[in-house]
């Protein structure tokens, strides 16, 4: 019979871990009202958002050599990051900097945990120190949130809420301006705001969009993007293990808990936790970080501000939950640098270093050349032969450039290179551009049927680079 009693209270206590603490038993939302937190973490944390914000709408003005810091026109597919301009072209480069950030996540997430959503993660930013602080400003703390929510729909609740859902849509309005000043560019932005609007329907309709995206995002998804959308929470199962630093609830020092009853004695082997829920009433997504690591915890500190105060109040010391590994509080030890992190550091720095590398190396302007499909070789009266190909080069600098064509090595003497309808190519600054030429050789010269050519771009008499090719000879196909 007590064996049953304690297999139930055993599924009772995991039950928590079956659904969404923002979800009841009926699949609908429960609505998280979040007390405001205080103390150390939180005012620190507040420091780190005006840091984020200062950032955020600075970087789109800020420019190097006439280039706007960070750009990533997707549409265009034109990105432009600390001022250096990538094209399709790169995309190998994205692609290794897309497995080294990869890496480096695996690596902080296996060390600090969910450092980065709790402190920098724009969503808890911008939910929690932005929208959340303008609600706790106009509704009041959770408790008046719950009474003008459970309120009949009176002139002052109609007032109340109206005002918050304005400066809510006022708020995401400027973040979609600043969102989209990343995508199009500051400059292109401004035109957008000054000319008519009929001037510019898609970049408007751009700007409305994404305001409403935002404002649904902060007035009613808020936490959600966390619980449901965001697919980091879901690989901290897989990313953390015991050793990771994580906000953690010290159970060996908090169990047994006890009510705390003022001016009686404390009862013999209890725990320092009083069970007041503090913690449970300022997390932002409405778990309990007494039930251990959960899925939903960004780690955002306010639980344990909420819970220090509570001990400073009991006359308890601080840092019943804190920041602490599993091995840490169960066997009380401090947080190590295992060999998993030590590897995941060496493999993070010899990316690091190819990506470096190939971003040194990267050639400002840079092209590909392809022989004309369906065509192999023309005869040239009789004793020469000539290949039609298609170029395109793309400049990547702030400058104009009159591209012209030369043969090297071997071929330079022997041949020559018809530009089809110009003399060069008009390369534009920051653009990219095409054209057809033939290479004219002499059949002597033309000794296999796949001969390779090294063909030099030049701005006048500057060399640019040098690009590879073959060309077809009466030897065969390829």
């Amino acid at each position: 019979m007590n064996e049953s009693i304690e297999t139930k209270k055993n599924e009772q206590d995991e039950s928590f871990r079956d659904h969404l603490a923002t979800v009841d038993e009926k699949g609908k939302r429960n609505w998280i009202f979040a007390q405001k937190p205080k103390g150390r973490f939180y005012n620190i944390r507040s420091l780190v958002s005006w840091g984020f914000f200062g950032l955020f709408f600075a970087l789109p003005f800020l420019k190097i050599n006439g280039r706007p810091l960070f750009l990533f026109n997707i549409p265009e597919a034109k990105f432009i990051i600390f001022g250096k301009i990538f094209w399709p072209q790169d995309f190998f480069i994205f692609g290794l900097t897309m497995v080294t950030f990869i890496i480096f996540i695996v690596l902080f997430t296996a060390a600090f945990g969910r450092l980065f959503c709790g402190w920098v993660c724009p969503q808890t930013i911008f939910m929690e120190m932005l929208f959340r602080k303008v609600e706790y400003l106009i509704e009041g703390d959770a408790a008046n949130q719950k009474l003008l929510n459970k309120a009949p729909w009176t002139g002052k609740k109609i007032r109340i809420k109206t005002i918050k859902h304005i400066v809510f849509f006022l708020l995401a309005f400027i973040i979609a301006n600043f969102f989209l000043a990343y995508i199009i560019g500051v400059d292109e932005l401004k035109t957008i705001i000054s000319e008519p609007v009929s001037n510019h329907i898609v970049g408007f309709l751009s700007i409305i969009l994404f305001s409403f995206i935002f404002y649904g995002v902060y007035a009613n998804f808020r936490e959600q993007v966390c619980t449901v959308v965001c697919p980091y929470g879901r690989l901290q199962g897989v990313l953390l293990d015991k050793n990771s630093m994580i906000v953690a609830y010290d159970y060996k020092r908090g169990e047994p808990r006890e009510k705390f009853k003022k001016n009686q004695p404390v009862a013999i082997n209890t725990g320092d936790c009083i069970d007041c829920f503090q913690c449970v009433k300022v997390c932002p997504t409405g778990i309990d970080i007494r039930n251990g690591t959960q899925m939903e915890c960004v780690g955002c500190t306010a639980c344990i501000d909420a819970c220090n105060k509570m001990m400073v109040a009991i006359h308890k010391p601080e840092g019943l939950i804190r920041y602490a590994s599993e091995t840490g509080i169960q066997e009380g030890k401090k947080l190590r640098y295992t060999g998993r992190m030590k590897f995941y550091t060496v493999l993070l720095i010899l990316l690091s270093g190819i990506l470096t590398l190939l971003l040194l190396s990267r050639k400002d302007i840079d092209g590909t050349i392809v022989r004309t499909k369906g065509m192999v070789y023309q005869e040239r009266g009789t004793d020469s032969l000539s290949n039609l190909f298609n170029i395109s080069v793309i400049n990547k600098t702030i400058k104009n450039i009159p591209v012209t064509l030369k043969l090297e090595g071997n071929a330079f003497n022997a041949g020559k290179i018809e530009l089809v309808g110009a003399s060069d190519i008009h390369l534009m600054q920051e653009d990219q551009a095409s054209g057809s030429f033939f290479v004219v050789l002499p059949r002597s010269f033309v000794k296999s049927r796949k001969l390779k050519l090294n063909i030099g771009l030049y701005d006048g008499d500057k060399k640019i680079t040098t690009l590879t090719t073959n060309f077809a000879g009466p030897f065969g196909k390829y």
